[in-house]
């Protein structure tokens, strides 16, 4: 088992093959983690996670680009098919379903894809649309599926406004639903203002507000069920 600073170590290193856009590194990172019997889930979400946080920084401060924004991901993602295999599902005693998906004209799914991780360990059910998702196909996705919740994802100030409309139409079929959007341009002054019930700035919050919601959601239909009773 590996000791406390040789765990340290290990998810730093992995953290800093994200930034340095080194896939061999995050290779032998993640191979190091599993070795040393660390937990799979501490090494993505405090190794290459953190990693990944750190380039969206970088990114927001106009010192890393777009070229260098898709290397990190293929960083990020080398690692995560040597982990992904080990994780555990974490058992919250809840269980809820979302639908996940970038925007129309926004091909970014690197955040998506970390939030969706998120989920599928905390065991929802997660239908991912993936990335340039007509903005109609969100509606649709939640009817057909019932879903508890649905996660927009946009990484700029242009796409970000066909949020609005899948918001919009989304309450008007079912004012029940929780919406939840997230991407570096978006804020909780937006979100408040365009009704989505949660703005997610990272993948940890992302998943703790939906619980919340889904937590919120479940309640609101007991009551509703026992005034009918």
């Amino acid at each position: 088992m590996a000791t406390e600073d040789m765990k340290k170590e290990i998810l730093e290193r992995l953290k800093n093959a994200v930034i340095q856009y080194d896939e061999d590194a995050a290779k032998e990172g993640a191979d190091e983690a599993l070795r040393e019997g660390m937990d799979a889930n501490d090494a993505i979400f405090n190794g290459l996670v953190s990693g990944m946080e750190e380039v969206g920084r970088l990114f927001e401060a106009q010192e890393y680009f777009v070229p260098e924004l898709l290397m990190c991901a293929d960083a990020l993602y080398a690692g995560l098919d040597i982990l992904k295999p080990h994780v555990k599902q974490l058992d919250l005693g809840l269980r809820g379903s979302v639908v996940i998906g970038t925007v129309e004209g926004d091909v970014h799914d690197i955040g998506k894809n970390i939030v969706k991780m998120m989920f599928d360990v905390a065991g929802f059910q997660v239908y991912d649309l993936g990335k340039d998702v007509p903005l109609d196909k969100f509606v649709e996705e939640q009817m057909k599926t019932h879903s508890d919740l649905v996660c927009l994802s946009a990484m700029m100030t242009t796409t970000m406004v066909g949020m609005k409309k899948v918001i919009d139409d989304l309450k008007a079929k079912n004012p029940d639903v929780k919406i939840m959007i997230g991407g570096a341009p978006v804020s909780q002054d937006i979100a408040e203002k365009w009704g989505a019930d949660g703005y997610a700035p990272d993948a940890n919050n992302a998943l703790k507000d939906a619980i919340n919601m889904i937590s919120s959601l479940k309640k609101l239909k007991e009551e509703a069920e026992e005034k009918k009773a």
